[in-house]
């Protein structure tokens, strides 16, 4: 007996998107690995080879990062929307994002060695996994509340000094870094190039870390320690305000 042509059509269709779902993920999971492999290398070789010019450096890595966003030539698909241009864009659109992502740089550098190493690097690292999650469509509850909590903790741990044993700092920036990474990947633009897109929004993430980097290392003068902690204070609020809103 001879099968249904139409159940045949219907299986290999089935089959194919089985494979493209597939081929996706696999896509992703390396732009992941490579973002934040690249993040991570960035991130550490800067702070360990220059700290005493991070200042300097912080700005001159956010002018390079204006000068990318402006570049039309790196948005791989669909203009700014998408892409790497997009990716590196997305963070910087919300100010609970950049908030939170400067204040893990800021915390960083008010901890000083290792943390300064270890909570730049174990955010984006924890991003990408988040970002992974939201591309491939699997649920996590909470998320604007999640992000919103993240800068009202991280700048409250800034403002009042807090320093946690370094483990559980890292869980604390890990933990929030999954609500962040989820909802970047999750507004991933449809037709976008997902692998670009993600090494764009991971990278932009490691460079916002460096600017809280270059700002909280002024913690070694008095004048200094009272500015990174009164930014910390802002960041919170900015956080508050934000929740408000999603609790509304």
């Amino acid at each position: 007996m001879r099968p249904d042509p139409g159940v045949e059509h219907g299986t290999e269709q089935r089959r194919g998107a089985q494979v493209s779902s597939g081929t996706r993920s696999a896509i992703v999971s390396i732009a992941a690995i490579v973002a934040a492999g690249i993040s991570f290398s960035l991130q550490f070789v800067l702070v360990r080879a220059i700290v005493p010019d991070m200042p300097r450096v912080a700005t001159i890595l956010c002018a390079v990062l204006l000068c990318v966003l402006g570049s039309p030539a790196l948005a791989h698909t669909g203009g700014v929307a998408g892409g790497f241009a997009g990716g590196l864009a997305h963070p910087l659109l919300g100010p609970d994002h950049v908030a939170a992502m400067v204040a893990v740089g800021l915390w960083g550098a008010f901890l000083g060695p290792p943390a300064i190493y270890v909570l730049p690097v174990a955010f984006p690292l924890v991003m990408a996994a988040g970002g992974v999650l939201g591309i491939l469509g699997v649920a996590l509850p909470g998320i604007e509340i999640g992000i919103a909590l993240s800068a009202v903790v991280l700048g409250f741990a800034v403002a009042l000094a807090a320093r946690p044993p370094l483990w559980l700092a890292a869980v604390a920036v890990g933990g929030f870094a999954t609500f962040h990474g989820h909802a970047h990947g999750a507004e991933l633009p449809p037709g976008a190039d997902a692998a670009a897109y993600f090494a764009g929004f991971v990278i932009a993430t490691g460079l916002l870390h460096l600017a809280g980097i270059g700002f909280g290392l002024l913690v070694r003068w008095p004048g200094g320690r009272i500015a990174v902690r009164g930014a910390g204070f802002a960041i919170a609020a900015v956080g508050l305000i934000f929740l408000g809103r999603t609790m509304a």
